[in-house]
């Protein structure tokens, strides 16, 4: 677990965490059943578990897993993900309203290889899910 700014929070143990809330940071896991979280923005939060998910609620921040049956989840405004065939991606779009980042909406796809390829960025944008620059 980390709280400063511009830091790391690395786990390689199994059924483990890594927590990080600093702003441009980045949270690591490559432990089994884990969980890799941030909640700074312009962070990132990664996983190479199975069965794990990685969390990111900052804004312009990024979500990866690379194992089949995991979660990569974003839920800040201008935020992306991306993931390994056979995982999960959940996009959030956020409007500002008064200074207000209101949910727009939210979307979960499956990373399928086709419709959805693997090791690509997903951002929802205007409803819809779209492949964006790294």
């Amino acid at each position: 677990t980390n709280t400063g700014y511009q830091s790391a929070a690395t786990n390689t143990g199994y059924q483990s965490a890594a927590t990080n809330t600093g702003n441009r940071s980045a949270a690591t896991n490559t432990g089994y059943q884990s969980a890799a979280t941030n909640t700074g923005d312009q962070s990132a939060a990664t996983n190479t578990g199975n069965w794990s998910a990685a969390t990111n609620t900052g804004n312009r921040s990024a979500a990866t897993v690379s194992q089949k049956d995991s979660v990569a989840i974003v839920t800040g405004y201008q935020s992306k993900a991306k993931g390994a065939k056979g995982s999960w991606l959940v996009l959030t779009e956020r409007e500002d309203y008064a200074g207000d980042w209101a949910i727009k909406g939210i979307q979960a796809v499956l990373v399928d290889g086709t419709k959805i390829k693997s090791d690509s960025w997903y951002s929802l944008i205007e409803g819809k899910v779209v492949e964006v620059d790294e």
